[in-house]
């Protein structure tokens, strides 16, 4: 297990290999799927990363995950890293290690990759992916790369400014203001998301600002709610109490 910089992805690490593979009788029944973890993502896999990803969403899901990302890579040991986070976007080492534990028997089970590989689970990180149409509308007014599936006027790699997130003819479009047009000169960039093979936030000083401030604001909602929590459980231990105060004796 690892944790890098605060800006860095969370990640932990667990390695699979053929004898450790479990049979289906072993794998728990999934719990209802909480709220809010329904947005599909746009921008999706292609070939054996695509099985992975139809493999582990549903268990991810089902511990109150969603899947951003899987990437395989393609060395000699195969690194199979498994991209998820909650719908607030927060992703702890301890949600790490428990979307590895709860993916993991489903990877035994299905078996997407032929030889002993190690399985990375991590958080997207401040420089995250855009997968989700709520992740480019959080991402409007920070710089983005951004790569085509097919090339737009004879390019496929655009970087740049979004500006906004629309809606045309039915298909999710971002406008982007290029951060290579000639000096003086603004262009921006219409660029439907359906195209798009990724599409990833730039690391900078309003990112990273932007980032704390969110992170800030989560933790004070966290501790509100365990204080909550806190008080929900002094007031039922008192209200037990005092009915057994009450209760006669035989």
């Amino acid at each position: 297990m690892r944790v890098g910089p605060g800006r860095d992805p969370l990640f932990f690490i667990g390695r699979r290999s053929w004898p450790e593979r479990m049979e289906a009788q072993h794998l728990a029944p999934f719990d209802e799927v909480p709220e809010g973890l329904d947005e599909a993502r746009l921008i999706i896999e292609n070939g054996q990363a695509r099985r992975i990803a139809e493999i582990v969403a549903a268990p991810l899901r089902s511990l109150g995950f969603r899947l951003v990302r899987v990437k395989l890579s393609a060395a000699a040991a195969p690194v199979l890293q498994v991209m998820a986070e909650r719908p607030d976007g927060t992703m702890s080492v301890e949600d790490c290690e428990a979307a590895s534990m709860g993916v993991s028997p489903h990877l035994d089970l299905e078996d997407p990759i032929s030889a002993p590989y190690r399985l990375e689970m991590s958080s997207p990180g401040v420089d995250r992916p855009l997968v989700r149409e709520s992740d480019f509308r959080r991402a409007i007014g920070h710089e983005a790369r951004i790569e085509l599936e097919r090339p737009l006027e004879g390019r496929k790699r655009f970087r740049g400014i979004i500006e906004a997130v629309e809606t045309v003819e039915g298909q999710i479009a971002v406008d982007l203001r290029l951060s290579d047009g000639k000096e003086g000169e603004e262009i921006v960039a219409r660029l439907a998301v359906a195209d798009m093979a990724e599409a990833r936030l730039v690391m900078t000083e309003a990112l990273i600002r932007d980032a704390l401030r969110r992170e800030k604001t989560q933790a004070k909602a966290r501790r509100r709610e365990r204080a909550q929590d806190r008080r929900q459980q002094s007031e039922a231990r008192k209200k037990q109490e005092g009915q057994s105060q009450r209760t006669p004796k035989a």
